[in-house]
């Protein structure tokens, strides 16, 4: 009988995870799989029980959660000889990997996906080591979008994330970086610095729209001015698409990229505070096998 392991974080969707979790057991046991259920109780819980999973050989790994146990699941296929399928209930606050894999942002229309058996092959990305699963920021934006309280998420919602990015705009404080990529080094001071893998970031769907989650490429903007003066110009630039194109933004795309600077810069991946710089960053094509939602 195949195995799925459904891997819980109790306090995402505003505490309404236990309410899905019989419907998740019901379909899956429906598929023929025999079910385990893990809750989360602490940081690196949903990593442990995914590495379980991989040792043990079972067939899915479903998590329903937000981005942060999505990224601590998928910490756990790091270097693993057997990777079980990713099924992925989105109850977060922004949810950019289920945006970007066109998975409902609905908690029950997404555990109905489940039933799919159309399977993408999706790259990860590496960080000092780490994996993640779609952005790493780096810089005094990202410092502040770490600071964002679990009380703001659930109560602002994607809004909590941009009340605290207005408020260091308005500081508007920079770090000098020195970013080397396949194509050249750039140097300067910036704001932010965003290394994604997929089109959707901070719930911006066209943030990077060139980006795809199986093109083995790490998209990256780099921020070299965002006063307050032109936050309306570079707002409309998100919204439309077009951030790359702006008049303050340098765009490329790498497989690998390292950054550094001379002051202690703090960084963000998939929407927790992350390492200190410098970073390392590099792309494992392909590496995941994802459930997405039929075509149709």
């Amino acid at each position: 009988m195949p195995q799925a392991m459904v891997i819980l974080n109790p306090s995402s969707g505003k505490e309404e995870a236990l309410n899905h979790l019989q419907r998740v057991e019901e379909l899956l046991q429906e598929q023929g799989y025999e079910v385990s259920v893990k809750e989360t109780a602490k940081e690196l819980d949903a990593t442990h029980f995914c590495i379980d999973a991989c040792r043990n050989k079972y067939d899915l790994v479903v998590t329903i959660g937000g981005d942060g146990t999505l990224h601590e699941t998928i910490n756990g296929f790091t270097d693993q000889n057997h990777r079980p399928k990713l099924g992925i209930v989105p109850l977060g606050t922004v949810n950019d990997y289920a945006r970007a894999l066109n998975i409902p942002l609905d908690a029950l229309e997404a555990i109905e996906t489940l039933r799919s058996k159309r399977v993408k092959a999706v790259d990860m990305g590496r960080v000092n080591g780490e994996r993640f699963a779609n952005v790493v920021a780096a810089g005094s934006l990202a410092e502040s979008l770490s600071a964002v309280t679990s009380e703001d998420k659930s109560r602002l919602g994607a809004f909590a994330y941009l009340k605290e990015g207005i408020k260091d705009l308005m500081n508007h404080s920079t770090h000098p970086l020195i970013i080397r990529h396949d194509g050249g080094t750039w140097e300067g001071d910036s704001p932010l610095l965003l290394v994604t893998l997929t089109n959707s970031v901070g719930g911006f769907e066209k943030l990077a729209p060139d980006a795809e989650v199986d093109d083995g490429l790490l998209h990256c903007f780099v921020i070299r001015d965002l006063s307050i003066f032109h936050t309306v110009t570079a707002g409309l630039s998100l919204l439309l698409g077009h951030l790359k194109n702006h008049k303050d933004v340098d765009y490329f795309i790498s497989r690998k990229v390292t950054v550094n600077s001379p002051d202690p810069v703090k960084t963000n991946v998939d929407g927790e505070e992350g390492p200190m710089l410098p970073l390392e960053l590099g792309i494992l094509p392909r590496y995941l096998q994802v459930i997405i939602p039929e075509e149709g």
